[in-house]
């Protein structure tokens, strides 16, 4: 039985949220999310139960995957080395295999399953479905006094064709992502996941790029969790990496906040799964939860300069 204490708590927390419910209703929301999430079922319901709030509200949601810590691990499993430059994973044929087994296999059919028991009708696509995403292999990259480093089967986005997710948003579907895809002759290639879930973003002019990891947002010190950075431009978020204070894993994420911008994206949120409801304190409160960024700090609102709104 509820209290009227619990239920005051709750009548508040939805006049709350409608406001952003208005503002957001019907607006497409691309979040990507790591592959480490779905490793735990927990926290696969957990995020996904969130998700399915935003579907349930009217937000056009698209999910896009990743993968990375599952193909290290069956890679080990199978005496397969990984190798990883710059945050980047080299994509060997064998590597390519396991992509394609985690990826397009497990991980897919894994989130569709957390959506089916939560009743969120979604539908499980890769990059390759429909020409979604047209790629061609990335070519050797010239590095100074060493031989070029051959990437193998990684690919770099020439185009997104957003038909086929504009189709399922329309029809009230929630499309579940996997970066995989291929060139114009079928050969399959491994795309970083920030970077597809960037690309997908800008050609859908979303509202919201939101990344959902294990750090809680862009730190101005990698190794001080307190350093949390609240909101960013592209010109600073430049200078922390240029000054080498972005991690290996944060340098992809930054090169596709920086594209999905760049791109018509105008707010790109960092957020850790980690926190509980991050998601949903990101979307529906002023304070938000993790790393707000956008083209031109000058551009937000006093509040969200003042760390009050996101």
């Amino acid at each position: 039985m509820t209290t009227k204490k619990d239920r005051a708590i709750v009548v508040s927390a939805l006049k709350h949220a409608a406001p952003y419910i208005r503002l957001f209703k019907g607006k497409v929301f691309v979040l990507k999310a790591g592959g480490e999430i779905f490793a735990d079922a927990l926290q696969t319901a957990t995020l996904m139960e969130q998700v399915g709030i935003l579907h349930q509200v009217g937000i056009r949601v698209v999910l896009v995957h990743g993968g990375g810590p599952q193909s290290t691990k069956l890679a080990t499993a199978l005496g397969i080395d990984s190798n990883f430059v710059g945050g980047r994973r080299v994509t060997d044929d064998a590597s390519l295999d396991v992509a394609t087994m985690v990826l397009n296999g497990q991980i897919n059919t894994r989130v569709l399953a957390a959506c089916r028991d939560l009743q969120i009708p979604a539908v499980g696509i890769s990059g390759v479905d429909a020409g979604l995403v047209r790629a061609h292999r990335r070519p050797p990259v010239e590095r100074d006094g060493e031989s070029p480093l051959d990437y193998g089967f990684v690919g770099d986005i020439d185009a997104v064709d957003a038909d086929i997710v504009v189709k399922q948003l329309d029809n009230g579907l929630m499309p579940v992502i996997s970066p995989l895809s291929c060139d114009e002759s079928g050969t399959l290639l491994n795309i970083n996941a920030d970077t597809v879930a960037a690309a997908i973003a800008a050609e859908l002019n979303a509202e919201k790029l939101i990344l959902a990891t294990a750090a809680s947002g862009i730190l101005e010190d990698v190794n001080d969790p307190s350093s949390l950075i609240s909101y960013i431009d592209r010109a600073a978020l430049d200078k922390l990496r240029d000054s080498g204070k972005l991690a290996d894993g944060m340098l992809p994420k930054a090169a596709a906040i920086d594209a999905a911008l760049a791109n018509g994206v105008s707010r790109v949120h960092v957020i850790s799964y980690k926190l509980p409801d991050s998601l949903l304190l990101e979307v529906f409160t002023n304070e938000g939860t993790g790393t707000l960024v956008v083209n031109d700090v000058d551009a937000l609102t006093p509040a969200e300069q003042g760390g009050d709104s996101k």
